[in-house]
């Protein structure tokens, strides 16, 4: 990607930071952001904006601007972020990278999105996503119509040898898990309750863990055996907090029982950063209704996400990205410097800890 789109990307990522805070349609939402960037027309010229910003400008673009130039632009700084999250540490002995796979429905109206249709009456597209438990950083994310099938994204992954992929049951799908498999990957995965399965050996759990049984195994269905011919491991846990007695499967024959679940309760990572994106930066509603405009939006979201998790990292602030972001889409247009100004909303947040504020209830 040349320096001209990296500019134009990382202007337009901040738009979206003063965009961030509006609640209008359509139209409203543009006129929006005209208003406010001209209203601080005297401060564009530090965030790289040089000339006059017109509604017609950011429909235009919308329309016509590529939305790869976006995504280009994010998998630039989703390198970046892994490469700054790579020592974070899971509170798991491991040295692997692991991986959460899941997708997430973005709900849209079919009379104003047609070409998303997805129900008979119901427009959506789909946000699946790889995320880096690292840091939390999607390494891969694939935008699709609301009809494909969560399973199917597998094909378009290339497995890393080593690493650990923790997916839900929706992605049981044994000829793709296979091909993890051939790839040197390890895949944990929670089991359907009609899987078909022979037990070879069972190995001795601790069950005041949790733990009910440590299996290894063979499929035996007539298909299932035929895609996946080789041994699997097969875990059952009780988790007492929610009542609920849980299969894992993994090809991985040699880490503790323990472990793999614990891999699987860090797949809600990815929940949280689904939540975390359409909550916070409100890519529930679009500023352009062609699929070019929506796959723009969904990008620049994720370069948001990204950058502000890299401000965090670079600049050691122990504050949330949440208060990050809001600091951001507040402050955007001041020329005070960033590690100035967030390193002193961090220390400012510690200091309320001793604050000489009279305590009622000590």
């Amino acid at each position: 990607m040349n320096s001209t789109n990296s500019q134009y990307c990382f202007r337009e990522s901040l738009i979206c930071l003063v965009a961030n805070q509006s609640k209008y349609v359509l139209i409203h939402r543009l006129r929006d952001i005209e208003a406010c960037l001209n209203a601080q027309s005297n401060k564009l010229y530090h965030m790289g904006i040089r000339a006059h910003v017109a509604r017609s400008t950011l429909a235009e673009a919308n329309e016509k601007r590529d939305w790869r130039i976006y995504a280009d632009f994010a998998q630039s700084l989703i390198q970046t972020a892994r490469r700054l999250y790579a020592d974070e540490d899971l509170g798991l002995e491991l040295d692997n990278t692991v991986y959460a796979l899941d997708a997430t429905t973005i709900d849209l109206c079919l009379s104003v999105f047609p070409w998303a249709q997805f129900r008979q009456t119901k427009a959506a597209v789909k946000l699946h996503t790889l995320l880096d438990l690292r840091g939390n950083i999607p390494s891969f994310i694939h935008i699709s119509d609301g009809k494909l099938h969560d399973v199917n994204v597998l094909d378009l992954l290339l497995p890393e040898p080593g690493a650990f992929y923790v997916m839900d049951r929706g992605y049981t799908d044994f000829e793709r898990l296979y091909q993890l498999q051939q790839e040197a990957a390890f895949f944990v995965i929670r089991a359907k309750s009609n899987l078909q399965f022979r037990r070879i050996y069972s190995h001795p759990v601790d069950k005041n863990t949790g733990l009910r049984c440590d299996q290894t195994g063979m499929l035996t269905g007539f298909y299932t055996s035929k895609h996946y011919p080789d041994r699997l491991r097969r875990i059952k846990y009780y988790d007492a907090e929610t009542d609920k007695r849980l299969v894992f499967l993994t090809n991985n024959l040699s880490i503790p029982a323990l472990t793999i679940t614990e891999l699987y309760r860090y797949r809600w990572q990815v929940e949280l950063f689904f939540k975390w994106i359409k909550q916070h930066l409100r890519i529930k509603s679009f500023f352009g209704t062609s699929e070019n405009a929506v796959k723009t939006q969904v990008w620049i979201a994720v370069s948001v996400y990204v950058l502000v998790a890299i401000i965090k990292k670079r600049l050691n602030i122990q504050t949330s990205l949440y208060s990050i972001l809001q600091i951001l889409s507040l402050t955007i247009f001041e020329t005070t410097p960033l590690n100035q100004l967030l390193t002193r909303c961090d220390q400012a947040m510690k200091n309320d800890i001793f604050s000489n504020q009279l305590n009622l209830f000590d």
